[in-house]
């Protein structure tokens, strides 16, 4: 970086100095030469010196010129909402770390371009992530104080350009954010949630909160973007419903933009919930908020939000989201899916799928003891139905558009079917037959199709991946009674066991087990699902039957091959096979309870070894309410609130 070490503050000085020097000198060599041929009677001479001065005088403006015609080609650097280049922080300093980040919605970022005010252009590293939204980020470890400029190409041709006033020089810096969703801004956050979630597919991301990926400065790219160390200690811990809104919430705050929210119903059994007047915050367009500000405005949103926000019927509209299609131009990184039942996921990551390799879809979502975790998306964590209760299925936010006269306004469904900066409102799934739903989301994430044991070796893994996360949730209760010894957990009554407050709600686990039994159902069923959908395998000489045959055979030899370990009360670890945790199926109707044990949670029989480390069980009454309740996880079917 040591061809930056020039500022413009110091080459433009140099410039006028120059200028000046070479106006007072030509003018003195002009007067000596015009005195001498006066003198010796040389008058054509002065006029043929006269034209060769003013050619050297213009020849050295422009050598010496050359910062003045950057500065005007800086007028010309442009973005078009299709492609956006934004720069965090949102005033750079020198020697300190800037990230550059260019979003595109019509096709891939290829090179990322720094050139400074001599022309000189250093190509720069880049990360490439995408999409739709396609994105490629670079950082700079250091720069120096100057005025520069970011070219995005794409083979060659330049698609967006985005001046860059580093330090204190030059003009003083004005207000550069956003303040209204577009297509750009909307790209920017796909791509903004892509990054702060990314991570190699095989990897186990887990966090105990939302707090260190908001304060991971490797990937936060809007990390201290204000420049007001505005993340440190910023306390932000979203439970499931709230997951979405805090995340939209805390980019409108970085970026300058405003956002909605509604106070909403919980539904019936006839019918989904109802909301109510939005409420519009402005303050993040009005300038740069403080941590203060943005702290109060979280706590508002998430005192309002709950689960029925996201299950709102699919017509309506007084809603925060809407439906939109389920194809892979419309399903972003950033896109919400509400399960019929309350669970909330965020799309997060596609993977695209090559030879011999399924697809992936990644989402992540928050659980009740607030931590946040990365899981891919199938039918064992993406529970569908059409009900009367719930407007499921994937969801965009409701975009805020300025008036005429100076406020906000949300577009309605109708606005929303074809406008293009915005994904479109759709009631396809409300078409779709649970069936045919994850059909074609199958469809979507290995569009080319797979053979029967590569999808039968990915929903094992989901499956692993979903148990694997229970093993964390498990011990997270065994944590807080190892804190709270003797004491008991009350158990609320009816459906509020799947949704309430307190230590009922951070620690039992009735919706992740209802979840577990589906997902073990998905995998028991796939020989079926191969006959009733062989589209969706690539079959070659086999029959669907054939096909079914030894699929069935080949997962009675796989379940015996993979295992779980689980920790015991005692502190020692238990390993179970697949094949046990599948016979145990049974045992999670009524094994969400945090009062009792570990082992009676995953399906110890009394009188064995596993068992005999057991030291705690829940009240009686609790068992008889379980019971009550177990034909709900039996049908694998949650009741209405």
């Amino acid at each position: 970086m040591k061809m930056l070490s020039l500022s413009k503050s110091i080459l433009g000085k140099r410039q006028n100095s120059l200028f000046i020097t070479l106006k007072l000198s030509s003018i003195r060599l002009y007067r000596l030469v015009n005195w001498r041929c006066a003198v010796e009677g040389h008058q054509g001479y002065v006029l043929e010196f006269s034209i060769t001065l003013v050619r050297f005088f213009c020849v050295c403006l422009l050598a010496f010129g050359g910062i003045s015609v950057v500065q005007a080609g800086d007028n010309s650097c442009q973005q078009t909402d299709e492609t956006h280049i934004w720069i965090s922080p949102l005033h750079p300093e020198a020697d300190e770390q800037i990230k550059i980040m260019a979003v595109s919605t019509d096709g891939l970022v290829s090179e990322l371009m720094l050139i400074d005010n001599q022309g000189q252009r250093m190509p720069l590293r880049s990360h490439r992530r995408g999409g739709p939204p396609w994105s490629l980020v670079a950082e700079l470890a250091s720069v120096n104080e100057g005025h520069y400029r970011v070219e995005a190409s794409r083979n060659g041709k330049l698609i967006a350009c985005h001046p860059i006033i580093i330090g204190k020089s030059g003009a003083q810096k004005k207000e550069q954010r956003a303040k209204t969703w577009n297509l750009a801004t909307e790209a920017f956050y796909s791509a903004w949630i892509e990054a702060l979630f990314g991570a190699p597919p095989e990897e186990n991301l887990h966090f105990h909160s939302l707090e260190p990926v908001l304060r991971n400065n490797e990937r936060n790219f809007l990390h201290n973007y204000l420049g007001l160390n505005e993340d440190h200690h910023l306390p932000l811990t979203p439970d499931c419903a709230d997951l979405p809104y805090i995340l939209r919430a805390y980019f409108a705050w970085k970026v300058g933009l405003p956002i909605s929210f509604r106070a909403c119903g919980r539904g019936s059994a006839k019918a989904p919930p109802q909301c109510g007047t939005a409420t519009i915050i402005t303050e993040f367009t009005h300038g740069i908020s403080s941590q203060t500000g943005f702290i109060k405005i979280s706590r508002q949103l998430v005192n309002t939000v709950h689960s029925g926000s996201l299950r709102t019927g699919l017509e309506s509209e007084s809603t925060d989201l809407y439906p939109i299609p389920v194809s892979r131009e419309t399903l972003w990184p950033g896109t919400v899916y509400a399960d019929p039942y309350g669970h909330v996921l965020v799309l997060v990551e596609w993977i695209p799928q090559i030879e011999g390799r399924p697809g992936l879809l990644l989402a992540v979502d928050a659980q009740p003891d607030n931590s946040v975790a990365r899981k891919r998306v199938w039918e064992g964590t993406m529970l569908f139905t059409n009900n009367e209760s719930a407007g499921p299925g994937f969801k965009a936010f409701r975009p805020l558009l300025p008036t005429s006269s100076g406020g906000l306004r949300l577009l309605s469904n109708d606005e929303l079917i074809e406008n293009p900066d915005f994904a479109p409102f759709s009631l396809e799934q409300d078409q779709l037959s649970a069936d045919n739903f994850y059909a074609k989301v199958t469809k979507l994430i290995s569009p080319a199709g797979l053979e029967p044991k590569q999808i039968y070796e990915a929903t094992l893994d989901a499956l692993i991946e979903q148990i694997e996360t229970r093993v964390t949730s498990v011990e997270n209760g065994e944590a807080y009674f190892r804190k709270h010894s003797g004491s008991t957990i009350l158990m609320p009554s009816g459906t509020a066991i799947f949704q309430t407050i307190g230590p009922w709600e951070d620690y039992s686990t009735p919706s992740r087990d209802m979840r577990l039994i589906i997902a073990i159902n998905v995998l028991n069923g796939l020989p079926e699902k191969i006959v009733r959908y062989p589209e969706l395998f690539v079959l070659k000489n086999q029959s669907p039957e054939e096909a079914k045959t030894g699929i069935e055979q080949y997962h009675a030899r796989r379940i015996h091959e993979r295992s779980i370990r689980y920790t015991r009360t005692d502190g020692s670890p238990w390993e179970l096979s697949i094949a046990e945790v599948l016979a145990r199926k049974s045992a999670y109707e009524m094994a969400y309870n945090p009062n009792d044990c570990p082992e009676i949670r995953w399906g110890a029989q009394p009188g064995t070894e596993e068992y005999s480390t057991c030291h705690r069980q829940a009240p009686a009454a609790q068992h008889a309410k379980m019971e009550q309740y177990r034909s709900w996880f039996r049908e694998a079917r949650r009741p209405a609130p």
